[in-house]
């Protein structure tokens, strides 16, 4: 759906008889070619994709979340692990957007007017063969070992063992050869296609990088209706062929990783006293080849003090969350600092659309099941929650098992 405040363009008589995905490759060449960020999305649940082009990278906000109101701008937040001057936390406004359920028109908001001669120009040019993608500057991350990230895993069960922490989440990156013609498109179109109730999301911003990834995870979400929702979700076992996901048993160490996750969601609503909320859960909830515990959460913004303020007060508490980081959210952070041996950069952060589709509705994510695109390699990241019980060879099985959803894409 496209706001009434946006001027609709006309695709050019020469874009006749191209369909709405030759269009969108359209759209994306051309704003790859003049410098300029984007973000593609396709919402759970959703047929059609959709595509934002920020005007240029200066006009794309950086620094605090996103105000999740009806005051807000428009635009897709691309937020890191943790903020700093390598990675910074991005807000790219909706300047031009392309929605493929609407695929007559270009819509540019009254903020990018000027760049309408510009449009114009690109919708007119012929689409390129190849598509030059945005990548980072910062040097790849260092990759761990089965026996580094086992030892990694170690370290964690005795910090808790030791009541340093409660839970602590350690991760890993891994990179592989970026396989020749690799299209991000095409991938983004793959995994849209194998995992329909994920949120799908391909971003490529000038000196940050191309960013691919199929998140199962909400992190905030306020709908049309008045309702804000998140979720806890952890725990992580395959899915069997042939069985339901009602059917899986859950092992004593994923009851109490997801019981932490959610009693850490309480716990933000209690330090906003709010105490009018539903829970929903856990049930086992599956995403791709994997199976999840999850707990919902909703409030009805209709019935709470000062709820205008609600979504951006539990975005910020929220972020990073106990089923990326840990608890207590300090202790854990600062033990990832000292051992993890690596920048998560964007992996683990935040990422969707605010105020896209209409004042007042976000959608953001964690930024799971994700991987990093880079001119010779791509890069693979996943994580496992540790509790007191966690097994050093079955975390490392389940980073690998959570690589497979987005590195399947790379067959």
């Amino acid at each position: 759906m496209v706001r009434p405040d946006y001027r609709l363009l006309p695709w050019p008589a020469s874009a006749t008889g191209l369909d709405a995905p030759a269009r969108l490759r359209h759209l994306v060449a051309g704003a790859l070619r003049t410098g300029r960020p984007l973000a593609l999305w396709r919402e759970p649940g959703a047929a059609q994709p959709q595509l934002l082009v920020a005007r240029s990278l200066e006009a794309t906000y950086t620094g605090l979340p996103p105000a999740l109101d009806d005051h807000a701008p428009a635009g897709f937040a691309f937020f890191p692990f943790r903020d700093s001057d390598h990675n910074p936390a991005l807000f790219l406004p909706a300047d031009v957007r392309y929605d493929l359920a609407q695929p007559e028109a270009v819509a540019v908001a009254p903020a990018a007017r000027t760049l309408v001669p510009n449009l114009t120009a690109w919708l007119a040019l012929p689409t390129p063969a190849g598509l030059a993608w945005h990548y980072g500057t910062q040097p790849a991350p260092p990759t761990a070992t089965e026996a580094e990230y086992t030892a990694l895993v170690r370290r964690g069960v005795a910090a808790i063992e030791a009541r340093e922490v409660v839970k602590v989440v350690s991760s890993r990156a891994a990179c592989r050869p970026l396989p020749s013609g690799f299209d991000p498109l095409a991938a983004f179109a793959d995994l849209s296609e194998k995992y329909p109730r994920a949120f799908v999301s391909l971003v490529s911003v000038p000196g940050v990088g191309t960013w691919l990834g199929a998140s199962p995870e909400v992190l905030a979400e306020v709908t049309a209706d008045g309702q804000f929702h998140t979720m806890a979700l952890a725990g992580t076992q395959p899915l069997v062929p042939g069985t339901r996901p009602q059917d899986a048993i859950w092992r004593q160490k994923e009851i109490e990783e997801q019981a932490l996750v959610a009693r850490y969601i309480v716990s933000c609503f209690k330090q906003l006293r709010l105490r009018e909320y539903h829970e929903t859960g856990p049930r086992t909830v599956a995403a791709g080849q994997l199976l999840h515990l999850r707990t919902d959460f909703e409030v009805d913004l209709q019935n709470v003090p000062n709820a205008a303020a609600l979504g951006t007060d539990m975005l910020r508490l929220l972020h990073p969350t106990s089923a990326v980081g840990g608890m207590p959210k300090t202790a854990a952070l600062d033990f990832l600092r000292r051992h993890e041996g690596y920048d998560r950069a964007y992996y683990s952060g935040f990422l969707g659309p605010v105020n896209v589709e209409a004042p007042g509705i976000a959608r953001l994510f964690v930024n799971l099941r994700c991987l990093q695109v880079r001119a010779t390699e791509v890069i693979l990241y996943a994580g496992t929650g540790l509790t007191v019980d966690s097994d050093p060879a079955r975390e490392w099985q389940e980073t690998e098992m959570k690589m497979q959803t987005v590195g399947a894409v790379l067959n």
